[in-house]
């Protein structure tokens, strides 16, 4: 198996840890508006990259997704509609599970809420002042960008670059307390209107990067095998956990390898919430199978851009209805001649071995399934089509059926697990 590597550039081998599984941490949603197209690319991408590594390989996964449940954009939504924050990220964090149960992504082994690890961040930000590399000011606490020379090396990008993107990603170069317009919020002092939690430094709440450091050390371990998202998370989110991560770890490390999904495009844009201009799945599940969709993500490789295309994706529709059908096709004569299906395993698996190249992977399936519907009436096509429910269900996650048929204990969101979030920890609310 070969994978990119971000943090290098390179296309590097990838196996397991002797004795363990391999750990996965994935940036998850920040649950104040509806799951795009974009979203749905990062999580089926990880979820192939799973069922490969599970059914291929036979090498056991513990995956993390988490939550950001309590941040700024959170806030500023709740504000905004006068929901509770907590009821707001409920109800769409619900929507998600949804969207997701329905493309067939399986869940996470834990799924945790940023607001339930409080404690914890606390712990680590003590840590990270105890070695030096954090200040305390004004009951907030700040990382030192200045104590860390190799700051920013997953971005690729000059400070002056950096600085730029991170004022339009919320960071704040004004703020009085900070030594360098660069450095970044582990602590955040109480702010009007806001939940907040006790701390040494007084009332406050989690910065946004110490809180994935935080889950996914605790959850995983002190370096993980892989750990991802979207490519937008590179800078300025990755490269902070990074930078506070190697006072933490023992060996310095977070993530022996680094991935990055490719933003989906809209109208030359980049599809972002900000921008609004977005593909929502909810509203594609009304009119195409879910395994269309999920299907027009893997023919598009993870790394590449991309520019979303309703024509193609009405061209997978009928990819689909071709798998479908092949699927179903009555085998032939059990006693009779078989169709020998040994060639496309080999193929489907070095494509995917291959930096995970879905497109190729998935021309494979539908080679196999055309091959299956052209066979003559006398041949058995039963083992060939095991072989296509291996490749196209098992790996590529596809229901292989019409949604509608599927049995409802299967497509229900409730095997997503209900994520940990906000409880009784919280201790005080400013006001």
């Amino acid at each position: 198996m070969r994978l990119h590597n971000s943090l290098t550039g390179e296309i590097e081998r990838f196996r397991p840890r002797s004795g363990k599984p391999v750990s996965v941490y994935v940036c998850g949603i920040t649950p104040y508006d509806t799951t795009h197209l974009g979203h749905a690319f990062t999580y089926v991408t990880f979820d192939l990259l799973i069922r490969h590594f599970e059914a291929v390989h036979a090498w056991p996964v513990r995956y993390v997704q988490n939550l950001t449940d309590v941040d700024d954009d959170v806030l500023r939504r709740a504000a905004e509609t006068g929901d509770d924050w907590r009821d707001l990220g409920r109800t769409w964090t619900e929507r998600f599970r949804h969207d997701m149960a329905a493309l067939n992504v399986r869940p996470p082994d834990a799924f945790p809420g940023a607001s339930a690890y409080v404690g914890s961040i606390v712990d680590d930000v003590q840590q990270l002042l105890a070695s030096g590399v954090a200040y305390e000011r004004s009951g907030s606490v700040y990382y030192d960008t200045q104590s860390d020379q190799t700051f920013g090396a997953l971005a690729e990008m000059t400070r002056a670059e950096m600085l730029k993107v991170a004022n339009e990603r919320g960071n704040d170069p004004d703020d009085p307390n900070k030594k360098d317009p660069l450095d970044f919020v582990l602590w955040q002092a109480a702010q009007q209107g806001e939940p907040a939690w006790d701390s040494p430094w007084g009332p406050g709440r989690p910065g946004w990067h110490m809180e994935c450091s935080t889950m996914a050390r605790r959850l995983l371990g002190d370096t993980i095998d892989i750990h991802g998202g979207g490519r937008d998370l590179a800078f300025p989110h990755h490269c902070c956990e990074i930078a506070q991560s190697g006072s933490e770890t023992q060996s310095g490390v977070l993530a022996r390898f680094w991935m990055h999904v490719a933003m989906v495009h809209m109208d030359g844009e980049k599809m972002s919430k900000s921008l609004g201009n977005l593909v929502l799945i909810s509203d594609l599940l009304q009119e195409h199978e879910p395994d269309s969709i999920r299907l027009y993500l893997a023919r598009h490789h993870y790394r590449s851009e991309w520019e979303w295309d309703p024509q193609s994706l009405s061209e997978t529709d009928a990819w689909i209805r071709t798998l479908h059908a092949a699927v179903a096709r009555a085998p032939g004569p059990r006693d009779g001649p078989a169709m020998e299906p040994a060639k496309y395993g080999p193929r489907f698996t070095a494509a995917m071995d291959d930096d995970l190249d879905t497109p190729a992977a998935v021309d494979v399936v539908m080679s196999l399934a055309d091959d299956v519907l052209a066979a003559p009436a006398h041949l058995n096509t039963a083992a060939a089509q095991d072989v296509l429910r291996a490749l196209a269900g098992r790996v590529l996650g596809l229901w292989l059926q019409p949604y509608e048929s599927v049995p409802p204990e299967r497509r229900s969101a409730a095997q997503w697990p209900v994520p940990d979030t906000a409880g009784p920890d919280i201790t005080a609310y400013a006001t």
